[in-house]
């Protein structure tokens, strides 16, 4: 394991010398050239490259044998991502902090076990009426008799530190009565309300809402936003809002031939609006095998564009990307490491893709 993954970051640290100013710049954005056109993204119009594995499960060790589901953010120099991780009692989470993609995967791994159950699937961002960070994920709480599986919160003051981490809270005093299952919560806020995104695994996409003033408690009674088939609409929606659009992206991950997995993306004038599919297929994706090739000199490592976050235009509760600079960190592996797996040992790996040029 330990050879593995050393060659693993000696072959990205190559391939990523041709790759774009993100990774090499480090905090990078400002550095990377613009997207060819905004309006190839708003019509659905998407080509990607993808690096090699920047990040994979922490090496030497037998800790987990996947890092998945991220949320980054850029702030005060460095990039700050939390990530899931399966050991092999738990299902938790880990943070990498790094000024330089080229060398995140010899970032320190500091394991968050906020509570002796799962919890996992983690959103980050800074929430300015509180001045505290938030990190968003899914627990199973096991407190008896009241405790049930849903979103959680927990805040700290400062992204690179987390065991300041306060211990797990529920968003929702009780699961919601209609609704079955829900996975992956997103959180987004407008000048009035913070939004919460949530699938199901079962083509079903909700939202909810509370005052700012109350957030993170005060939650609306979740309505469908969407149905669609299982397969179609799964799991892992992210929505953001599109600078100097005054429009919104929802991402949602779907499962296309082969098991393969792929994104779709969805626009909405409001968060409370309509949603509208501008990449809505695997003949018409957001990302999938489909619309991503790989950069000079790395050897193709995914067949899957699997969860994901793009990589914002701060790291506030607005969930802001710029359109015209996108990057989408994801996790990935190929058919072959999944045969014969569950989910569970899927062996993820992080990549980010940029836009052809």
């Amino acid at each position: 394991m330990r050879t593995r993954f050393c060659l693993l970051r000696l072959a990205s640290a190559a391939a990523l010398a041709a790759f774009g100013g993100l990774v090499i710049g480090g905090g990078g954005l400002k550095a990377a050239s613009p997207s060819p056109d905004i309006a190839d993204l708003l019509a659905g119009r998407l080509k990607w490259t993808a690096s090699a594995p920047l990040i994979g499960p922490a090496p030497a060790t037998d800790q987990s044998c996947a890092v998945k589901d991220p949320t980054v953010v850029f702030h005060d120099g460095r990039w700050h991502l939390y990530a899931t991780i399966k050991t092999a009692k738990l299902t938790n989470m880990e943070y990498l902090g790094f000024a330089d993609w080229a060398r995140a995967d010899a970032a320190p791994r500091r394991v968050i076990t906020l509570d002796e159950t799962y919890h996992c699937a983690p959103q980050l961002f800074f929430f300015r009426p509180q001045r505290k960070w938030y990190l968003i994920y899914q627990w199973a709480d096991k407190t008896p008799k009241t405790g049930f599986f849903g979103p959680a919160f927990s805040t700290m003051d400062d992204p690179g530190k987390p065991e300041t981490l306060t211990k797990p809270a529920m968003l929702f005093l009780r699961k919601p009565e209609n609704v079955q299952r829900w996975i992956d919560f997103w959180v987004i806020c407008d000048s009035a309300h913070a939004w919460l995104f949530f699938t199901g695994d079962d083509g079903n996409f909700w939202r909810s809402r509370t005052v700012l003033g109350d957030f993170p408690k005060g939650w609306s009674r979740p309505e469908l936003v969407l149905r669609d088939k299982k397969d179609e609409f799964f799991e892992a929606s992210h929505t953001y809002r599109l600078k100097g659009l005054d429009k919104f992206l929802t991402l949602v991950e779907a499962i296309g031939p082969g098991g393969r997995r792929y994104y779709k993306a969805l626009l909405a004038d409001r968060l409370d609006g309509d949603w509208r599919p501008i990449a809505g297929s695997w003949g018409k994706p957001f990302a999938s095998a489909a619309n991503v090739r790989f950069a000079p000199g790395v050897a193709p490592w995914t067949d899957s564009i699997s969860h994901g976050e793009l990589l914002r235009d701060g790291c506030d509760e607005t969930l802001t990307v710029d359109p015209a600079r996108l990057r989408f960190l994801f996790q990935g592996c190929t058919a072959a490491e999944r045969e014969g797996k569950p989910y569970g040992k899927f062996p993820w790996r992080l990549g980010i893709l940029e836009p052809v040029r």
